[in-house]
């Protein structure tokens, strides 16, 4: 009996795992307001001089690639950013900087942190899916007590010369991250741009967050259906 009843335990805990609502969260422009790669990036020019006049003297290069694309300059400007930082520097240095960030309320949005809260209250399966870098989006979470969230975020590699960018977690890569992490179906996902795109089709329930009317037309008209709209402070 003892067997049977281990069994009727397991197979009621795999039903309630599998009954758990799965809850998607982006984290730029939805929990953060703005982009916290970006403002560690600028933390970082604004503490060194060497970096800034190093970006500098790039710049005549750079400029003409613009008006073909912003992802090599970006990426210059990246790798200048993290020159000189292995892993357990960088490590350091993001944390700090999450440390630093944290404590700055005005750049986070209490709305949507309070909204994350609830989920976890109802019991829901809540996973941040961001196209920010794993070790800095999380070091940020745990300084505001989130930290027990799955994470699923951009991450870099050790290069020569200091990190470099390995995977950049945006658009359909982000489905494709949680495909590999296991999860295939989601109730509700919150995004706020046309990046979200992919990760709010599946969901039963789309959110875009402080979007304007154009914005929204254009989402609505990519999912082929109504999204709910939400103005979060």
């Amino acid at each position: 009996m003892s067997d049977l009843a281990e069994d009727i335990d397991a197979t009621q805990t795999d039903m309630a795992a599998s009954a758990l609502r799965v809850v998607l969260f982006d984290f730029d422009g939805v929990l953060i307001h703005g982009d916290a790669f970006y403002l560690f990036i600028r933390d970082r020019y604004s503490s060194s001089l060497w970096r800034r006049l190093l970006a500098l003297s790039s710049t005549p290069l750079l400029l003409p690639l613009l008006p073909f694309s912003r992802r090599l300059p970006v990426r210059v400007l990246v790798r200048i950013a993290l020159l000189g930082l292995g892993e357990q520097r960088y490590r350091l240095a993001a944390h700090a900087f999450a440390a630093s960030l944290a404590r700055r309320s005005r750049h986070f949005s209490r709305d949507g942190l309070r909204n994350l809260r609830q989920h976890q209250m109802r019991g829901d399966r809540v996973i941040v899916v961001t196209g920010c870098e794993h070790t800095l989006v999380s070091s940020i979470l745990r300084e505001l007590g989130l930290d027990n969230l799955e994470v699923l975020a951009s991450t870099l590699r050790p290069g020569r010369f200091g990190m470099r960018p390995l995977r950049h977690n945006v658009g359909p890569r982000k489905v494709q991250a949680l495909a590999e992490h296991g999860v295939s179906t989601w109730h509700v996902a919150y995004g706020d741009s046309m990046y979200d795109v992919a990760m709010l089709k599946p969901a039963a329930e789309a959110v875009l967050v402080n979007g304007t009317p154009a914005l929204c037309k254009k989402v609505e008209k990519a999912l082929g259906r109504a999204v709910s709209r939400v103005e979060w402070s």
